[in-house]
């Protein structure tokens, strides 16, 4: 690794070693977090955020990203999640890209200045609404990080055409009895990942699965491992989720 991508990783750990400050807005904690890192924000985060390539693969499989059809991500980020869609991307007729931190929205408003089709917003994942019911909406690894959850996961619903698709991709750990069917983590790794991860404002738990399952009964869930950077050996669940809204 070359000097300079050195220090930029260097950067990157110690703002997780940091963490997100206990003061201020969440939007004023996202932009103190991420602005030191924002430049080496997605290199960091390709050994960490597993999945999002998969989740995309499992979108367009359902059918859910129709040529000319409405795509939303919320909590974008710097919009790196959409090059997952490649080709398929100039096919949409419309992307909205929401994110809530001033330095990641720069960042993505510099990725995608050539696409004619893709709008950057900087806003709240909770209350902001496109002018017309969509096809897709998803959340990579942003759920976890938002305070009103249940907010955003209502919301995004509420974006969606009758038949419409929710897609999400995160962190989180069972229940200690999870439904039927569903992974049961040991009480290690219900009690070890929240708990390293909440230093950066991520909140792990069982909650926000269980909330996406009850409002969208028709649905396809995965669930996974997977490694994590400077820590070999250990291995953090995530999930893939993609929903169907019935009407």
């Amino acid at each position: 690794m070359a000097v300079a991508a050195v220090t930029a990783e260097l950067k990157v750990l110690l703002a997780l070693l940091r963490g997100q400050p206990r003061a201020g807005s969440h939007a004023e904690r996202l932009e103190a977090f991420y602005a030191p890192q924002a430049g080496r924000y997605d290199a960091f985060r390709e050994r960490l955020l597993h999945g999002r390539g998969e989740l995309v693969a499992d979108l367009i499989e359902a059918q859910a990203v129709p040529a000319g059809g409405h795509l939303v991500e919320l909590g974008a980020g710097t919009g790196r999640n959409l090059l997952f869609f490649g080709d398929r991307l100039a096919a949409l007729a419309r992307i909205d890209a929401v994110d809530l931190c001033p330095s990641l929205v720069s960042e993505a408003r510099r990725r995608t200045a050539a696409m004619a089709n893709v709008q950057i917003y900087e806003a709240d994942a909770c209350r902001w609404q496109p002018e017309a019911p969509v096809d897709t909406v998803y959340l990579a690894y942003s759920l976890t990080m938002i305070p009103d959850w249940r907010a955003a996961i209502d919301n995004a619903i509420a974006m969606l055409k009758p038949g419409g698709h929710l897609g999400v991709v995160d962190f989180y750990v069972s229940a200690p009895e999870p439904a039927p069917g569903l992974v049961r983590h040991s009480p290690l790794t219900r009690a070890f990942w929240p708990r390293w991860f909440r230093h950066d404002g991520v909140h792990l738990e069982s909650e926000r699965l269980a909330y996406l399952r009850q409002s969208l009964p028709d649905h396809r869930l995965t669930e996974a491992m997977a490694p994590v950077p400077y820590l070999p050996g250990l291995r953090v669940p995530y999930y893939r989720f993609i929903g169907r809204r019935d009407n």
